[in-house]
């Protein structure tokens, strides 16, 4: 039988989207669920599996998904050996959220909150007081962080009820924006090395009969990003981090819990034709565009005013093959923000929404040089970047 010489898209349906937990095992209900158990008023265990602790430390990796730690037990022999610890003992993952980038999910679990809730839905969107592309990663252009995210954090919550609360980290995230809207509360320590920071983590999480501490270290996405998750150089971080999170756990003061997760996972991509799109030199993905925001694997595209279901229409017709292309109305209803968005939140999120279902990105040479230069990318719902572990250790 001869095929036509064109035909129309077989479209990715929406519902074939693995939408995060929210609400029951998502990186937004961590912090809620520890608290509870420590009896800070007007918060629920929705992590059912994890019993309470008097101390709770969360170790977030950031980039080191649940398939990474799977798939290199040689390189990661202490993290891979508490796989079957992840979720209260069940042996499974948690989902990092949509979409599956480090201010979003740095935001979630800080807030308790999904993104529809707490608004850093991206790693650029649209300011709609402004219509300039937000980084909320870097936080430029400058925005008043109460305004941008104006819940408080379950760390100051969590202190104001009496629990000792710290973070421990690079001492250059202190101050920034980013860690005020969504990691402040209690005291910030600030530690160059990984394992001063370790053990700074522990000896914070014994000073209080209920404690609550978060650390955290990048160098693994780092190398992710410029080398991929196939080189010696990440492999390496990997290596390193599960020394990290041997010394942190082999210092445990008695009644904690250790809960060793991260932001999101990570997927290398080919420098070809058909596994990098460049939006810059794409006539047809441009056309109405006003703002191309988000980052490789999970677009915002804000369009021209008027624009809106011509952008879509194109925007499904050349890649809804390889992509779950939804208008924002539709990536609402499915639930991939959240079950709620807020109102001031509705018009950060793209007239469309493209997350990435194959080994795909969108890039922008012109507009984005740097991001398009990565190896390694993250963003979608997909269970590369997506699934994340919570591995405990409990004293």
């Amino acid at each position: 039988m001869v095929q036509p010489a064109w035909q129309d898209p077989v479209l990715l349906p929406l519902d074939t989207a693995p939408v995060p937990e929210y609400g029951s095992g998502s990186l937004a209900d961590l912090l809620p669920t520890l608290v509870a158990g420590q009896g800070v008023p007007g918060f629920e265990a929705t992590i059912p599996e994890l019993a309470p602790a008097d101390r709770n430390c969360v170790f977030l990796i950031d980039g080191l998904g649940w398939e990474q730690i799977r798939s290199h037990p040689d390189e990661a022999p202490f993290l891979h050996s508490l796989l079957s610890s992840s979720r209260g003992g069940t042996g499974r993952p948690i989902t990092a959220g949509f979409p599956s980038t480090t201010a979003t999910s740095l935001a979630s679990v800080g807030t308790g909150l999904p993104p529809g809730e707490h608004g850093l839905t991206g790693y650029t969107v649209r300011n709609p007081e402004t219509g300039a592309l937000m980084n909320q990663l870097r936080w430029r252009p400058w925005t008043e962080p109460k305004i941008w995210q104006p819940n408080p954090t379950v760390f100051k919550l969590a202190d104001a009820a009496g629990v000792r609360t710290a973070q421990v980290s690079a001492p250059t995230f202190e101050h920034t924006p980013l860690t005020k809207v969504a990691l402040s509360g209690g005291s910030f320590l600030g530690r160059l090395t990984g394992e001063d920071r370790m053990d700074i983590a522990a000896e914070r999480l014994a000073a209080g009969d209920r404690s609550l501490v978060y650390t955290y270290y990048s160098e693994v996405d780092g190398k992710g990003h410029r080398f991929g998750i196939d080189s010696d150089a990440w492999r390496g971080q990997l290596m390193y981090v599960d020394g990290l999170a041997r010394r942190l756990a082999e210092q445990l003061p008695p009644r904690s819990a250790l809960y060793i997760t991260a932001d999101h996972g990570m997927i290398d991509i080919p420098f070809d034709e058909q596994s990098r799109i460049d939006f810059d030199e794409d006539w047809e993905l441009r056309a109405g565009v006003a703002l191309l925001g988000g980052e490789g694997r999970a677009r915002h595209v804000y369009a021209v005013p008027g624009a809106e279901a011509d952008v879509l229409t194109v925007w499904q017709e050349v890649l809804g093959e390889r992509f779950w292309v939804a208008s924002r109305d539709e990536a609402i209803a499915a639930g991939w923000f959240g079950p709620r968005i807020d109102e001031r939140v509705h018009g950060r999120i793209g007239d469309v929404v493209a997350a990435a279902h194959d080994d795909v990105v969108i890039t922008a040479s012109v507009q984005e040089p740097h991001e398009s230069a990565m190896v390694g990318m993250h963003g979608s719902m997909t269970s590369v970047e997506q699934l994340v572990p919570l591995l405990e250790v409990r004293s």
